[in-house]
């Protein structure tokens, strides 16, 4: 059984890149199809092990969990009319087992911040670390990305980021890993020994980019109470990562699927072809759709 029981996913974002549709609505209840993204990113989770998510959020986010409470005269509408598929698909969101607590990062101060805002909930436990913008789409795959990593991490007692190959024009645009020339296979993890966030292209240690996925021991919240502002005046969890490489081993994990910025506007057009391509509901009316487009 895992060891990781626990993801911290932060929702405390503006969502400046998909406005305005996010003026109102919180970016990570955008559809992607028939689900808001933000339920996406926790069946992921689920399906990896985990049983805690803990939001990290803000005011003005409330609509997130709400989606995931019970919403009691919806439900007993649809009981009333026997429509059992749509009530399981909103009564069943997340299995009994799970549990969604909120916390709050009061001030936008970087992702390190808003991980060591769980501090309390993680309690001193090995966690994952799931950005929601991001969607990993591992259709027709036995596992998702994230139990591998779990597993890894519980196999090799080493913190797991993932990765994946992006073009040399691209690599300014993330966090670059350095594993001395080692590129995993896909679905298989290797030791980084430097991480280099948004390099040039000429600069660049590999082609492996950071993706928004991690597996982490209990102590990188130690190391984020110490760590400084750092790119941009924020706390970044990039830092805290260094520091961590410094003491334990830390690997990057090679994924097998295909990843969506939710992001930004292209990447969300990009989620909702693949998804709607994939969805028994949709998909040979939507393939016949896009046929007729020139």
């Amino acid at each position: 059984m895992t060891t990781v029981r626990k993801a911290v996913i932060p929702v405390a974002g503006l969502g400046t890149r998909v406005l305005p549709a996010s003026k109102a609505i919180p970016k990570e209840m955008m559809p992607v199809v028939d689900k808001p993204v933000i339920q996406h990113v926790v069946e992921e989770a689920v399906k990896a092990g985990i049983k805690e998510i803990i939001l990290v959020t803000r005011s003005g986010k409330s609509a997130i969990e709400d989606h995931f409470d019970s919403h009691y005269e919806l439900e007993h509408q649809l009981d009333m009319k026997n429509k059992t598929e749509i009530l399981n698909s909103v009564s069943k969101i997340i299995p009994g087992d799970v549990t969604i607590i909120s916390v709050r990062q009061p001030e936008a101060k970087g992702l390190g911040h808003a991980v060591y805002c769980a501090a309390r909930a993680v309690n001193n436990e090995p966690f994952v670390v799931i950005l929601p913008d991001v969607l990993v789409n591992n259709y027709q795959q036995q596992e998702n990305d994230l139990q591998k990593m779990v597993r890894a991490f519980d196999d090799n007692n080493a913190a797991q980021i993932m990765v994946e190959s992006v073009p040399q024009d691209k690599v300014h645009l993330y966090g670059v890993t350095d594993c001395k020339g080692i590129k995993p296979a896909a679905g298989e993890s290797t030791p980084i020994c430097a991480m280099v966030e948004k390099p040039k292209a000429e600069d660049a240690p590999s082609d492996l980019a950071v993706v928004g996925r991690y597996v982490l021991p209990a102590r990188v919240i130690e190391l984020l109470a110490d760590t400084k502002p750092g790119a941009g005046g924020e706390i970044q969890l990039t830092d805290a990562l260094d520091e961590l490489l410094k003491e334990q081993t830390v690997e990057a994990y090679r994924m097998t699927g295909k990843t969506y910025d939710c992001g930004n506007k292209l990447g969300f057009l990009q989620a909702n072809v693949a998804y709607g391509l994939q969805h028994p509901e949709t998909a040979e009316g939507f393939k016949q759709f896009l046929a007729q487009q020139d």
